[in-house]
């Protein structure tokens, strides 16, 4: 038996002794005594763990007291509170409407200084050569203004001047109202005293990227591309300059500083500092066609009230030319154009006279020989003319066939432009 018991000791587990306290029974003790069972919630003390503290059993698994160790309930605790979504989306929005402001505002007015006087390209910045620099210029601020002979609105009308057009005080003091001013293409006379201003940055070529010249009779200026209301009327052969072009309408600076918004349609673009192309008769005669039967006015060059003579000058220069504004100058330019008569009749042969052509010619009463022009025309078609109707107030289409007297008071015909 004595043996027996010697192996029975010598048979307890390793574990069996490090589980066993002193006066206690070890873990394979009898299963009724459930106080000496050691549970996963009470602290098994392991005789090779040297110095280890002993804790009461009831504080084991309890949560330990993290303030002593300067660690607050919130940074301790392993769970971690939901972000709020819309703080995300601010901070995301925030930074994108960061990097916008940088790239169009920030960067384009911070860069340019930076290498200001540098060779770079990119942040070259643009001559600007300003050609009105003279305080005396002025810019019409009407959609035409009549220019006349004396300073009274009663003396005979010499020419008229469009919108944006640049004139030069001859001498600013007002008389009646009126003030004496040149042209730019040298004519004199005398305008109303509020028609014009003298802030040129609306006509300044090298402050824009686009001039555009009209070529419709008239062009509604916008306050907006779409949906705008009506600022003024631009009259054929008025110029206009601007920095912006989207689908169909272009935005122009006004006299005064103002912005306008004009429909591509019936707008010639072309370089700030170019002139029109020449082209062929038939697109002068169209020109010209758009402007039957509108009211006669002396010198006028609008559909307002229009001169044929006036009516040459602006549809000529929306088409590449630039002539003077009266008939007889008019008549001294172009070429010349020889006209023959027909063996039979003797008379003089219509077709000689082509589209396009201006013919000048004596008056109704005057004697034969007479070279005193008083009146012109512009050939529409063979044996067709625009001219000023019979009772002097229309201009509109006339036909004369061979034979007319309305050839034998042809004083000269002038050819400018060239068939296709």
């Amino acid at each position: 038996m004595k043996k027996s018991g010697n192996r029975n000791k010598a048979s307890k587990s390793i574990f069996e002794r490090f589980t066993t306290r002193q006066g206690e029974s070890p873990i394979s003790g009898s299963v009724e005594d459930s106080s000496k069972v050691r549970h996963v919630e009470n602290p098994v003390n392991l005789p090779f763990i040297e110095g280890a503290s002993r804790h009461d059993d009831s504080d084991y698994g309890h949560a330990e007291d993290m303030s002593k160790w300067g660690i607050d309930s919130k940074k301790a605790t392993l769970r971690s509170r939901k972000r709020n979504i819309f703080i995300g989306l601010g901070i995301a929005v925030g930074v994108m409407i960061f990097v916008l402001a940088g790239v169009f505002f920030i960067f384009p007015r911070i860069l340019p200084k930076l290498f200001e006087g540098s060779n770079i390209e990119l942040f070259v910045q643009k001559q600007v050569n300003y050609v009105y620099t003279d305080p005396d210029y002025r810019v019409i601020n009407r959609p035409e203004v009549s220019v006349y002979d004396s300073p009274d609105v009663t003396s005979d009308r010499i020419t008229q001047v469009l919108y944006n057009e640049v004139v030069k005080l001859i001498d600013a003091n007002s008389v009646n109202g009126f003030v004496m001013i040149e042209t730019t293409d040298g004519v004199t006379g005398y305008i109303a005293d509020n028609t014009f201003i003298s802030s040129m940055d609306s006509v300044e070529p090298d402050l824009y990227q686009y001039k555009l010249v009209i070529s419709d009779p008239f062009k509604n200026i916008m306050t907006h591309a779409s949906n705008g209301t009506l600022i003024t009327r631009a009259l054929m052969n008025t110029v206009l300059y601007g920095n912006v072009k989207k689908d169909g309408v272009y935005q122009v600076n006004l006299p005064g500083g103002d912005t306008g918004w004009v429909g591509s349609s019936g707008v010639i673009e072309i370089g700030t500092r170019s002139k029109t192309d020449i082209v062929s008769s038939r697109y002068f005669v169209s020109s010209v066609l758009t402007f039957v039967n509108s009211m006669y006015l002396d010198d006028g060059l609008t559909m307002k009230g229009a001169s044929v003579n006036g009516i040459a000058y602006v549809c000529s220069s929306v088409n590449g030319i630039t002539l003077p504004r009266s008939m007889d100058e008019q008549s001294k330019l172009g070429t010349a154009i020889e006209m023959h008569r027909d063996a039979v009749n003797n008379n003089l042969v219509v077709e000689d006279i082509h589209p396009g052509d201006f013919v000048f010619l004596r008056g109704p009463n005057d004697p034969e020989g007479s070279n005193v022009i008083r009146e012109m025309a512009i050939c529409t078609d063979t044996g067709t003319f625009f001219m000023i109707s019979p009772t002097k107030t229309t201009v509109k289409l006339r036909q004369f066939n061979s034979g007319n007297a309305f050839y034998e008071r042809i004083i000269t015909v002038r050819r400018f432009f060239e068939e296709d």
